[in-house]
């Protein structure tokens, strides 16, 4: 996915990058933690209900992995806190494509900083509870 004659990647429309994900035709290398986010907003926005969205996305996520021969990466912990973060910035900013959220909201990009504030980062990504079960965060 380059542009002819330079080293520059394409971004995917949102509606382009959900079908690569949804059929796991994109390489794990090109669904990092930006198009993580670049799909869940689409899921969030196609399916106004949180927990529709959030299952929609979880199982597909699951699947990806599980296509790409690591179905250990999925965390179901990560997967729901930062839906529950995505979903509340966009409904704030009320932006209409992934590419104006995180123009708008650049915070979602550093998924570590986001998620400590509600969790110590290095004990969630530890814990296999956490990994296989949604695990509340504890009070700071």
């Amino acid at each position: 996915m380059w542009y002819i004659g330079t080293m520059v990647p394409r971004e995917l429309s949102d509606d382009a990058l959900v079908a690569a994900f949804e059929t796991a035709q994109l390489g794990d290398g090109e669904f990092r933690h930006r198009e993580h986010v670049r799909a869940a907003f689409v899921y969030l926005a196609r399916h106004g209900d949180f927990a529709e969205a959030a299952c929609r996305f979880r199982r597909a996520l699951r699947h990806f992995a599980g296509a790409h021969g690591a179905p250990a990466r999925y965390h179901e912990t990560l997967t729901w806190a930062y839906l529950a973060l995505i979903n509340e910035r966009m409904r704030a900013a009320c932006c209409d494509s992934s590419s104006e959220l995180l123009r708008r909201c650049p915070e979602l990009l550093d998924g570590r900083a986001l998620l400590s504030r509600h969790y110590d980062v290095d004990a969630l990504l530890r814990s296999s509870q956490a990994r296989e079960v949604f695990v509340l965060p504890e009070r700071k």
